[in-house]
């Protein structure tokens, strides 16, 4: 499992994208607040979906003035992977 997904902030996002196809920036944080009935700040999403850039899990394009986010390929197999792993646990 990639240390990027340690986050579980970082890890929602992703399952956001992945549910979604290629939401913008902003649809992803309202969900990910909606799951978890709390508000989370700019600074913190914005930062973690730069962290996931960065990893080469997410890709943000522009499209007019929202970012959409989608999962590259190497973020879609470590999502899976993650996925697997919880539902060992899980017995799914």
């Amino acid at each position: 499992m990639s240390k990027w997904l340690e986050s579980g902030l970082r890890r929602d996002v992703c399952v956001v994208v992945a549910g979604e196809g290629n939401p913008t920036q902003q649809s992803v944080k309202r969900a990910v607040e909606r799951k978890n009935d709390d508000r989370i700040r700019p600074k913190r999403f914005n930062g973690a979906v730069r962290k996931l850039e960065t990893a080469g899990i997410l890709v943000r394009e522009a499209d007019g003035i929202h970012d959409r986010l989608s999962l590259t390929d190497a973020g879609e197999r470590r999502l899976r992977d993650h996925h697997e792993w919880v539902a060992e646990y899980l017995d799914v």
